[in-house]
């Protein structure tokens, strides 16, 4: 079995009603559905966001429903430049970047890193580094640290979930699109800029879920 992971909420709701599913159950995280890609069984599971829910719902659906392999798909911050709104993101590493203390350490701690394997993969895609860390990139000091650590995307689950993949010796495949890149707030307030970012990622959603739903999903499967 194969598990789809989803964490956001408006990202969940494009799954369901783009894979028109009539039967949605629930487990202690969310919910979940099962589905058929290239006969193939899996799983499309809502993990919530945040570092701490998606794990244990990546840990969860291992252990209850023998997960094979986890995909994560949803959208991301954009981080480095070469890369803009609705590009998808396949990464090689998943780093964890709240795992140290900044002033005195490294920001990447390689115990908590995850090389991802994608040399199965037939297909032209671009890779990099994904960031995870609980705290959303709106800041633009926060933005310019992950930035100077040539970090290439960033969310708040799946280094987490490839860490619990990891430990559990399963495959893991991280699906991403960039929803957004943060603005600096100094051109405006913090709040405005916050809002702002807000309104775009949620806007952009729609139309990065169907993208990999479309022409992504399939291929790694």
């Amino acid at each position: 079995m194969i598990g789809i992971s989803i964490a956001e909420e408006n990202e969940w709701i494009h799954t369901k009603d783009y894979h028109k599913v009539n039967e949605i159950m629930e487990y202690p995280y969310g919910e979940y559905f099962h589905y058929k890609i290239n006969n193939h069984n899996v799983i499309f599971y809502r993990c919530n966001v945040r570092k701490t829910s998606s794990s244990a719902a990546a840990q969860y659906m291992i252990d209850h429903f023998n997960l094979s392999k986890i995909i994560v798909v949803g959208t991301c911050a954009g981080i480095d430049t070469r890369y803009k709104q609705f590009d998808i993101i396949i990464p090689n590493l998943a780093v964890q970047t709240d795992c140290t203390v900044r002033e005195t350490e490294p920001l990447i701690k390689t115990k908590f890193n995850v090389e991802i394997d994608l040399s199965n993969l037939n297909f032209e895609y671009n890779t990099g580094v994904i960031a995870t860390q609980d705290k959303p990139i709106v800041m633009w000091n926060d933005y310019t640290i992950l930035k100077d650590n040539n970090i290439t995307i960033c969310d708040t689950e799946a280094a987490s979930i490839a860490y619990v993949c990891k430990k559990n010796n399963i495959e893991i495949v991280l699906i991403k699109g960039i929803s957004d890149f943060p603005t600096n707030e100094n051109e405006s307030t913090k709040e405005i800029s916050h809002e702002e970012q807000y309104k775009i990622f949620i806007s952009n959603i729609p139309i990065i879920m169907k993208n990999i739903y479309d022409n992504y999903l399939n291929k790694v499967i």
